[in-house]
Protein backbone atom coordinates (compact mmCIF):
# COMPACT_ATOMS: atom_id res chain seq x y z
CA UNK A 1 0.00 0.00 0.00
CA UNK A 2 3.40 2.47 0.56
CA UNK A 3 4.61 1.57 -2.35
CA UNK A 4 1.48 2.19 -4.07
CA UNK A 5 0.78 5.48 -2.37
CA UNK A 6 4.87 6.75 -3.20
CA UNK A 7 4.19 5.43 -6.93
CA UNK A 8 0.98 7.48 -7.29
CA UNK A 9 2.47 11.05 -5.56
CA UNK A 10 5.73 10.44 -7.71
CA UNK A 11 3.78 10.26 -10.96
CA UNK A 12 1.41 12.84 -9.63
CA UNK A 13 5.02 15.14 -8.74
CA UNK A 14 6.48 14.09 -12.14
CA UNK A 15 3.27 15.76 -14.45
CA UNK A 16 3.41 18.31 -12.48
CA UNK A 17 7.20 18.78 -13.02
CA UNK A 18 6.56 18.47 -16.74
CA UNK A 19 4.16 20.83 -17.13
CA UNK A 20 6.02 23.44 -15.24
CA UNK A 21 9.07 22.60 -17.84
CA UNK A 22 7.05 22.90 -20.57
CA UNK A 23 5.39 26.27 -19.78
CA UNK A 24 9.12 27.63 -18.76
CA UNK A 25 9.55 26.53 -22.37
CA UNK A 26 6.47 28.47 -23.95
CA UNK A 27 7.89 31.29 -21.96
CA UNK A 28 11.06 31.55 -22.70
CA UNK A 29 9.79 31.02 -27.02
CA UNK A 30 7.11 33.28 -26.81
CA UNK A 31 8.60 35.61 -29.41
CA UNK A 32 7.98 32.34 -31.91
CA UNK A 33 5.20 31.12 -30.04
CA UNK A 34 3.21 34.14 -30.25
CA UNK A 35 3.19 34.94 -34.14
CA UNK A 36 2.44 31.08 -33.94
CA UNK A 37 -0.92 31.24 -31.63
CA UNK A 38 -1.94 34.19 -34.23
CA UNK A 39 -1.84 32.93 -37.30
CA UNK A 40 -3.85 29.45 -36.40
CA UNK A 41 -6.30 32.18 -34.66
CA UNK A 42 -6.87 34.07 -37.95
CA UNK A 43 -6.47 30.90 -40.11
CA UNK A 44 -9.44 29.62 -37.80
CA UNK A 45 -11.46 32.77 -38.32
CA UNK A 46 -10.85 32.95 -42.26
CA UNK A 47 -11.53 29.16 -42.76
CA UNK A 48 -15.35 29.45 -42.83
CA UNK A 49 -14.89 32.24 -45.47
CA UNK A 50 -12.85 29.58 -47.86
CA UNK A 51 -15.38 27.23 -47.20
CA UNK A 52 -18.07 29.82 -48.61
CA UNK A 53 -15.79 30.66 -51.69
CA UNK A 54 -15.72 26.45 -52.07
CA UNK A 55 -19.32 26.30 -52.44
CA UNK A 56 -19.27 28.68 -55.71
CA UNK A 57 -16.77 26.30 -57.38
CA UNK A 58 -13.91 29.21 -56.67
CA UNK A 59 -10.63 27.57 -56.79
CA UNK A 60 -8.85 27.19 -53.52
CA UNK A 61 -5.54 29.44 -54.13
CA UNK A 62 -8.10 32.53 -55.88
CA UNK A 63 -10.38 32.17 -52.55
CA UNK A 64 -7.07 32.00 -49.96
CA UNK A 65 -5.66 35.14 -51.85
CA UNK A 66 -8.51 37.17 -51.86
CA UNK A 67 -9.01 36.31 -48.11
CA UNK A 68 -5.78 37.69 -46.98
CA UNK A 69 -5.66 41.10 -49.54
CA UNK A 70 -9.02 41.79 -47.39
CA UNK A 71 -6.96 40.98 -44.50
CA UNK A 72 -4.47 43.04 -45.06
CA UNK A 73 -6.19 45.85 -46.41
CA UNK A 74 -7.86 46.21 -43.29
CA UNK A 75 -5.25 45.37 -41.06
CA UNK A 76 -2.91 48.07 -42.83
CA UNK A 77 -5.81 50.71 -42.82
CA UNK A 78 -6.14 50.16 -39.15
CA UNK A 79 -2.94 50.35 -38.12
CA UNK A 80 -2.54 54.07 -40.04
CA UNK A 81 -5.62 55.38 -38.17
CA UNK A 82 -5.02 54.14 -35.04
CA UNK A 83 -1.06 54.29 -34.95
CA UNK A 84 -1.88 58.09 -35.77
CA UNK A 85 -4.49 58.23 -33.19
CA UNK A 86 -2.60 56.87 -30.70
CA UNK A 87 0.35 59.67 -31.16
CA UNK A 88 -1.88 62.59 -31.22
CA UNK A 89 -3.55 61.33 -28.05
CA UNK A 90 -0.37 60.64 -26.12
CA UNK A 91 0.69 64.42 -27.17
CA UNK A 92 -2.78 65.82 -25.85
CA UNK A 93 -2.35 63.47 -22.49
CA UNK A 94 -1.14 66.60 -20.11
CA UNK A 95 -3.84 69.03 -21.70
CA UNK A 96 -6.59 66.76 -20.88
CA UNK A 97 -4.80 65.81 -17.07
CA UNK A 98 -4.32 69.32 -16.48
CA UNK A 99 -8.26 70.29 -17.55
CA UNK A 100 -9.46 66.70 -15.36
CA UNK A 101 -7.45 68.53 -12.18
CA UNK A 102 -9.31 71.70 -12.90
CA UNK A 103 -12.53 69.96 -12.85
CA UNK A 104 -11.82 68.10 -10.27
CA UNK A 105 -11.05 71.54 -8.31
CA UNK A 106 -14.31 72.91 -9.08
CA UNK A 107 -16.47 69.69 -7.97
CA UNK A 108 -14.60 69.33 -4.40
CA UNK A 109 -14.81 73.44 -3.76
CA UNK A 110 -19.01 72.47 -4.33
CA UNK A 111 -18.69 69.73 -1.65
CA UNK A 112 -16.79 72.02 0.49
CA UNK A 113 -19.84 74.10 0.86
CA UNK A 114 -21.60 71.84 2.29
CA UNK A 115 -19.02 70.94 4.66
CA UNK A 116 -17.65 68.07 2.88
CA UNK A 117 -14.27 68.31 2.93
CA UNK A 118 -12.21 65.80 0.51
CA UNK A 119 -7.52 66.18 -0.18
CA UNK A 120 -7.56 67.11 -3.75
CA UNK A 121 -3.86 65.66 -3.96
CA UNK A 122 -4.90 62.48 -2.26
CA UNK A 123 -7.55 62.18 -5.03
CA UNK A 124 -5.68 62.77 -7.60
CA UNK A 125 -2.83 60.42 -6.28
CA UNK A 126 -5.27 57.42 -6.85
CA UNK A 127 -7.26 58.66 -9.61
CA UNK A 128 -4.31 59.32 -12.69
CA UNK A 129 -5.80 58.92 -15.75
CA UNK A 130 -2.52 59.31 -17.25
CA UNK A 131 -2.20 55.58 -16.19
CA UNK A 132 -5.52 54.45 -17.86
CA UNK A 133 -4.50 56.27 -21.00
CA UNK A 134 -0.58 54.34 -20.89
CA UNK A 135 -2.50 50.62 -20.28
CA UNK A 136 -4.69 51.31 -23.57
CA UNK A 137 -0.98 52.48 -25.41
CA UNK A 138 0.65 49.37 -23.92
CA UNK A 139 -1.55 47.05 -25.28
CA UNK A 140 -1.82 48.63 -28.82
CA UNK A 141 1.79 48.76 -28.38
CA UNK A 142 2.04 44.99 -27.99
CA UNK A 143 -0.13 44.03 -30.47
CA UNK A 144 1.44 46.17 -33.03
CA UNK A 145 5.24 44.90 -32.11
CA UNK A 146 3.70 41.32 -32.67
CA UNK A 147 2.25 42.50 -35.91
CA UNK A 148 6.20 43.66 -37.28
CA UNK A 149 6.25 40.31 -38.08
CA UNK A 150 3.35 40.80 -40.11
CA UNK A 151 4.90 38.85 -43.35
CA UNK A 152 5.70 35.97 -41.62
CA UNK A 153 1.95 35.62 -39.92
CA UNK A 154 0.63 35.74 -43.64
CA UNK A 155 2.45 33.38 -44.52
CA UNK A 156 2.03 30.66 -42.18
CA UNK A 157 -2.00 31.28 -42.22
CA UNK A 158 -1.77 30.80 -45.96
CA UNK A 159 0.29 27.34 -45.69
CA UNK A 160 -2.49 26.83 -43.20
CA UNK A 161 -5.39 27.30 -45.04
CA UNK A 162 -3.99 24.97 -47.63
CA UNK A 163 -3.60 22.27 -44.94
CA UNK A 164 -6.90 22.83 -43.08
CA UNK A 165 -8.99 20.11 -44.92
CA UNK A 166 -6.74 17.42 -43.97
CA UNK A 167 -5.57 18.77 -40.39
CA UNK A 168 -9.07 16.99 -38.81
CA UNK A 169 -7.32 13.43 -40.50
CA UNK A 170 -3.93 13.88 -39.71
CA UNK A 171 -4.80 14.21 -36.05
CA UNK A 172 -7.10 11.23 -36.39
CA UNK A 173 -4.39 9.12 -37.56
CA UNK A 174 -1.87 10.80 -34.58
CA UNK A 175 -3.78 9.58 -32.11
CA UNK A 176 -3.65 6.48 -33.44
CA UNK A 177 -7.83 6.32 -34.96
CA UNK A 178 -7.44 5.56 -38.07
CA UNK A 179 -10.90 4.46 -39.45
CA UNK A 180 -11.84 7.99 -37.91
CA UNK A 181 -14.65 6.62 -34.88
CA UNK A 182 -13.36 9.06 -31.85
CA UNK A 183 -16.65 11.69 -32.76
CA UNK A 184 -14.54 13.28 -29.57
CA UNK A 185 -11.90 14.51 -31.71
CA UNK A 186 -14.05 15.91 -34.40
CA UNK A 187 -16.59 17.68 -32.05
CA UNK A 188 -13.21 19.47 -30.37
CA UNK A 189 -12.65 20.83 -33.87
CA UNK A 190 -15.57 21.94 -34.57
CA UNK A 191 -16.43 23.54 -31.28
CA UNK A 192 -12.88 25.03 -31.36
CA UNK A 193 -13.62 26.55 -34.83
CA UNK A 194 -17.28 27.90 -34.28
CA UNK A 195 -16.16 29.46 -31.07
CA UNK A 196 -13.68 31.48 -32.82
CA UNK A 197 -15.59 32.35 -35.45
CA UNK A 198 -18.81 33.23 -33.80
CA UNK A 199 -16.61 35.30 -30.97
CA UNK A 200 -14.75 37.27 -33.80
CA UNK A 201 -17.81 38.21 -35.68
CA UNK A 202 -19.53 39.45 -32.00
CA UNK A 203 -16.44 41.16 -31.28
CA UNK A 204 -16.26 42.91 -34.83
CA UNK A 205 -20.00 44.07 -34.55
CA UNK A 206 -19.19 45.73 -30.74
CA UNK A 207 -16.37 47.38 -32.19
CA UNK A 208 -18.33 48.82 -34.75
CA UNK A 209 -21.10 49.70 -32.86
CA UNK A 210 -18.78 51.53 -30.10
CA UNK A 211 -17.37 53.59 -33.27
CA UNK A 212 -20.44 54.49 -34.34
CA UNK A 213 -21.45 56.01 -30.92
CA UNK A 214 -18.61 57.60 -30.32
CA UNK A 215 -18.77 59.18 -33.72
CA UNK A 216 -22.10 60.38 -33.17
CA UNK A 217 -21.79 62.10 -29.88
CA UNK A 218 -18.48 63.62 -31.33
CA UNK A 219 -15.89 61.35 -28.71
CA UNK A 220 -11.89 62.30 -29.73
CA UNK A 221 -10.26 59.13 -31.75
CA UNK A 222 -13.20 57.12 -32.00
CA UNK A 223 -12.01 54.79 -34.08
CA UNK A 224 -9.30 53.88 -31.44
CA UNK A 225 -11.76 53.36 -28.91
CA UNK A 226 -13.54 51.21 -31.55
CA UNK A 227 -10.46 48.93 -32.08
CA UNK A 228 -9.70 48.45 -28.42
CA UNK A 229 -13.63 47.77 -27.68
CA UNK A 230 -13.13 45.33 -30.63
CA UNK A 231 -10.12 43.73 -28.79
CA UNK A 232 -10.94 43.27 -25.25
CA UNK A 233 -14.44 41.79 -26.24
CA UNK A 234 -12.65 38.35 -26.26
CA UNK A 235 -12.59 39.02 -22.69
CA UNK A 236 -16.00 38.68 -21.35
CA UNK A 237 -17.30 40.44 -18.32
CA UNK A 238 -14.10 42.31 -17.46
CA UNK A 239 -12.92 43.41 -21.14
CA UNK A 240 -15.98 45.46 -21.96
CA UNK A 241 -14.90 47.39 -19.02
CA UNK A 242 -11.59 48.02 -19.46
CA UNK A 243 -12.63 48.97 -22.85
CA UNK A 244 -15.11 51.91 -22.15
CA UNK A 245 -13.22 53.80 -19.63
CA UNK A 246 -10.72 55.65 -21.48
CA UNK A 247 -13.07 56.80 -23.74
CA UNK A 248 -15.93 57.49 -20.99
CA UNK A 249 -12.94 59.59 -19.07
CA UNK A 250 -12.04 61.61 -22.15
CA UNK A 251 -15.80 62.28 -22.81
CA UNK A 252 -16.10 63.48 -19.22
CA UNK A 253 -12.95 65.63 -20.04
CA UNK A 254 -13.97 67.37 -23.15
CA UNK A 255 -17.89 66.86 -23.01
CA UNK A 256 -18.57 67.02 -19.40
CA UNK A 257 -20.50 64.53 -16.89
CA UNK A 258 -23.89 64.60 -19.06
CA UNK A 259 -22.66 62.83 -22.44
CA UNK A 260 -20.01 61.01 -20.85
CA UNK A 261 -23.31 59.03 -18.49
CA UNK A 262 -24.82 58.72 -21.78
CA UNK A 263 -21.81 57.30 -23.16
CA UNK A 264 -20.96 55.04 -20.41
CA UNK A 265 -25.13 53.89 -20.45
CA UNK A 266 -24.72 53.06 -24.47
CA UNK A 267 -21.46 50.84 -23.68
CA UNK A 268 -23.23 49.03 -21.30
CA UNK A 269 -26.55 48.69 -23.27
CA UNK A 270 -24.18 47.48 -26.21
CA UNK A 271 -22.18 44.85 -24.64
CA UNK A 272 -25.66 43.38 -22.61
CA UNK A 273 -27.12 43.16 -25.91
CA UNK A 274 -23.89 41.38 -27.75
CA UNK A 275 -22.75 39.39 -24.62
CA UNK A 276 -26.51 38.31 -23.35
CA UNK A 277 -28.37 37.94 -26.10
CA UNK A 278 -26.56 37.72 -29.83
CA UNK A 279 -23.27 35.13 -27.62
CA UNK A 280 -25.37 32.79 -26.20
CA UNK A 281 -27.81 32.78 -29.03
CA UNK A 282 -25.06 31.44 -31.03
CA UNK A 283 -22.51 30.23 -28.86
CA UNK A 284 -24.90 28.24 -26.42
CA UNK A 285 -24.81 28.34 -22.70
CA UNK A 286 -22.45 25.43 -23.12
CA UNK A 287 -19.32 26.91 -23.33
CA UNK A 288 -18.78 29.81 -20.78
CA UNK A 289 -16.72 30.01 -18.28
CA UNK A 290 -16.75 31.22 -14.92
CA UNK A 291 -15.84 34.76 -14.01
CA UNK A 292 -13.21 33.93 -11.93
CA UNK A 293 -11.50 31.38 -14.56
CA UNK A 294 -12.06 34.69 -16.51
CA UNK A 295 -10.06 36.68 -14.35
CA UNK A 296 -7.36 34.36 -13.72
CA UNK A 297 -6.84 32.87 -16.89
CA UNK A 298 -6.16 36.67 -18.33
CA UNK A 299 -3.22 36.49 -15.60
CA UNK A 300 -1.95 33.35 -16.72
CA UNK A 301 -1.67 33.79 -20.30
CA UNK A 302 -0.65 37.65 -19.90
CA UNK A 303 2.29 36.38 -17.98
CA UNK A 304 3.06 33.24 -20.12
CA UNK A 305 2.75 35.18 -23.43
CA UNK A 306 2.27 38.86 -22.79
CA UNK A 307 -0.33 41.34 -24.54
CA UNK A 308 -1.26 38.97 -27.00
CA UNK A 309 -2.10 36.61 -24.43
CA UNK A 310 -4.18 38.93 -22.68
CA UNK A 311 -6.18 39.29 -25.84
CA UNK A 312 -5.95 35.56 -26.71
CA UNK A 313 -6.46 34.72 -22.88
CA UNK A 314 -10.32 33.32 -22.98
CA UNK A 315 -9.84 31.89 -26.52
CA UNK A 316 -6.83 29.66 -25.27
CA UNK A 317 -8.84 28.88 -22.29
CA UNK A 318 -11.87 27.91 -23.98
CA UNK A 319 -9.29 25.84 -26.63
CA UNK A 320 -8.88 24.13 -23.59
CA UNK A 321 -11.97 23.55 -21.71
CA UNK A 322 -13.42 21.93 -25.01
CA UNK A 323 -10.69 19.32 -25.10
CA UNK A 324 -11.24 18.89 -21.70
CA UNK A 325 -15.22 18.05 -22.71
CA UNK A 326 -14.45 15.93 -25.46
CA UNK A 327 -11.80 13.69 -22.96
CA UNK A 328 -13.25 11.76 -20.63
CA UNK A 329 -10.79 12.28 -17.72
CA UNK A 330 -10.80 15.33 -18.23
CA UNK A 331 -14.85 16.30 -17.97
CA UNK A 332 -14.30 16.85 -14.41
CA UNK A 333 -11.56 20.09 -14.73
CA UNK A 334 -14.16 20.88 -17.39
CA UNK A 335 -17.15 21.55 -15.08
CA UNK A 336 -15.00 23.47 -12.70
CA UNK A 337 -13.67 25.84 -15.45
CA UNK A 338 -17.67 26.11 -16.28
CA UNK A 339 -19.72 28.93 -15.26
CA UNK A 340 -22.86 28.40 -12.87
CA UNK A 341 -24.96 26.83 -15.66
Amino acid sequence: MVQHNLSGASKSLLIFAAIVVALAGLKAASAIVVPFLLSIFIAIICNPLIQFFSRYKIPKGVSIIFVICIILAIVLSLAGLVGQSVNSFSQNVPEYKAKLQTDFAGLLTTLAEYNIFIDKEQIMSFFDPGKIIDMAANTLAGVGGVMANLFLIILTVVFMLFEAPYIGKKVHLALDDPDMKMKQIDRFLDSVNSYLAIKTLVSLATGILVTLMLWAFGVDYFILWGVIAFLLNYIPNIGSIIAAVPAVLLALILQGPAVAGIIGIGYIAINTVMGNVIEPRFLGKGLGLSTLVVFLSLIFWGWLLGTVGMLLSVPLTMVVKIGLEASEEGQWLAVLLGGDD
